[in-house]
């Protein structure tokens, strides 16, 4: 009975639970977070949104005009030649970009490999520069008139290449620039993720005779699978999002034939004025990247299933 009451009493007496400040710093960093993301996402959006049904152009007052915008849209052949190009944009960008950077990183990882460090520097650095520089770099390499190379090829005997006149040429220059911008980002990603590999893995396959390509075949590529799932999102989005590079480098020409869906909301936009016009078509690019989203995470969730 004695006892029981003591520990009555020390129920009674305990204090409260205080609230670890682990607790609350999760908190504090969460609302921050989630303040500006409301500011500088959520509430453009919305506005986007709400312009996307109306008639404004910048100024003055606006009328709904319901989904008059996106049936325009339907009919619009420089929208569906915008939406051509950064398609094809993509599809050359981000292969090229995945077998650079996967390459990179695997010949910095091996044992043999020297100055490995200062390589890494080397191929980093293209990342840390502004498009806009790339463009201008880029753009004093492949001029027609000025460019280095056309200078070369000259020097040799033979015909300056109209890397800008040319349609086709001047967005394999742009594909060529951005994914030397961008390959030092990937590679890092790359490197961290081969050398989370387990080396008795390799030691394994070697004694079983494997070679090098049938390691990297068998256990390289398999084991990086979820930092290459992340690696081609983020360039399928950068790439569909692209327009600084284009802009310094030849400004998606010759002509508007280079225009990617960035530039034609922009130019709607901007220099014609019609805001709810190009918040309709930033809408339609928001959903074709939701949907590229969506579907490769279906393709990983199926592959990491297997």
């Amino acid at each position: 009975m004695t006892k029981r009451a003591s520990d009555a009493s020390d129920v009674s007496v305990s204090p409260p639970r205080r609230r670890s400040k682990y607790t609350l710093a999760p908190l504090v960093l969460i609302t921050g977070n989630v303040v500006l993301f409301a500011l500088f996402f959520v509430w453009p959006a919305v506005i986007g949104l709400v312009y996307s049904f109306t008639n404004y152009t910048g100024v003055g007052s606006f009328q709904f005009v319901g989904l008059d915008n996106y049936q325009k849209l339907l009919g619009d052949s420089t929208f569906y030649s915008a939406t051509t190009r950064t398609l094809l944009y993509t599809v050359l960008f981000v292969p090229l970009n995945f077998v650079l950077s996967l390459l990179i990183a695997n010949v910095l990882v091996s044992k043999h490999a020297k100055g490995a460090s200062v390589a890494r520097i080397f191929f980093f650095i293209p990342w840390l520069l502004s498009p806009i520089i790339v463009g201008v770099l880029w753009r004093w390499l492949f001029g027609e008139n000025f460019g280095l190379v056309n200078y070369l090829i000259e020097k040799v005997g033979g015909s300056a290449v109209p890397w800008q006149s040319n349609a086709d040429l001047s967005l394999i220059v742009v594909v060529v620039a951005a994914a030397w911008a961008w390959t030092g980002f990937s590679m890092l990603l790359f490197i961290a993720a081969i050398k989370n590999v387990p080396t008795s893995y390799y030691e394994a396959a070697a004694l079983d005779g494997a070679g090098p390509w049938r390691q990297f075949i068998s256990i390289t590529l398999p084991s990086i699978a979820p930092t290459s799932f992340i690696v081609i999102l983020l360039n399928t989005i950068h790439a569909m999002k692209e327009y600084a590079v284009f802009a310094s480098l030849n400004n998606g020409g010759p002509g508007t034939s280079n225009n990617l869906l960035v530039q034609y909301i922009y130019q709607t936009g901007f220099k014609t004025g019609q805001i709810g016009y190009a918040s309709a078509a930033s809408f339609v690019l928001m959903l074709i990247l939701m949907a590229v989203a969506i579907i490769q995470m279906m393709v990983n969730r199926r592959v990491e299933n297997r």
